[in-house]
């Protein structure tokens, strides 16, 4: 969250973990992140799926949801994300946390490093490409980052050791 009006965000790992979770939870994929002042805009894709026929055949097709996420829709998740976790259980919890959970706890991991002013990235493929506002002392400008597939993986896989826990307690 933000501290006072126009500064940077505060904390893009749980923010973006509490906005993986849900992802998670509505089983959305490729998706797109953007960020605005007062929240997050997410947008992916979803499988629907239909009975038709008198033997009951489950049809899908792909459809694009958008959803906008306020500061006080994140705090809620954030808080949601919270009383689902408990601390004795961290390690094990971290196992259990669905992929984009994971994965976008790690981004926001990278991101917080960075410290930008606003964020947007996209998925494709399994790989994330991000754009970061950059103050400067000359003026904001955007830096580019990509990571593979395999790089979110392996950031996913590293991240226990990295906050001192243990992945398989």
């Amino acid at each position: 969250m933000r501290i006072y009006e126009g500064s940077p965000r505060q904390n893009y790992e749980e923010v973006l973990r509490s906005i993986g979770a849900f992802l998670d939870q509505r089983g959305m994929r490729e998706i797109l992140v953007v960020e605005a002042p007062d929240g997050f805009v997410v947008q992916g894709l979803i499988v629907e799926t239909a009975t038709t026929g008198q033997w009951s055949e489950h049809v899908g097709s792909q459809a694009k949801e958008t959803f906008t996420f306020l500061d006080d829709d994140i705090a809620r998740f954030m808080e949601e994300g919270h009383a689902r976790r408990d601390n004795a259980q961290r390690a094990v919890t971290w196992g259990q946390a669905g992929y984009y959970e994971q994965a976008f706890r790690v981004v926001g991991r990278y991101v917080d490093e960075q410290k930008p002013r606003d964020i947007f990235f996209f998925e494709q493929d399994g790989s994330f490409v991000l754009r970061l506002l950059m103050g400067t002392q000359t003026g904001n400008r955007h830096v580019i980052a990509e990571f593979t597939r395999d790089e979110v993986e392996a950031m996913i896989a590293n991240a226990p050791d990295l906050r001192g826990e243990k992945a398989n307690p």
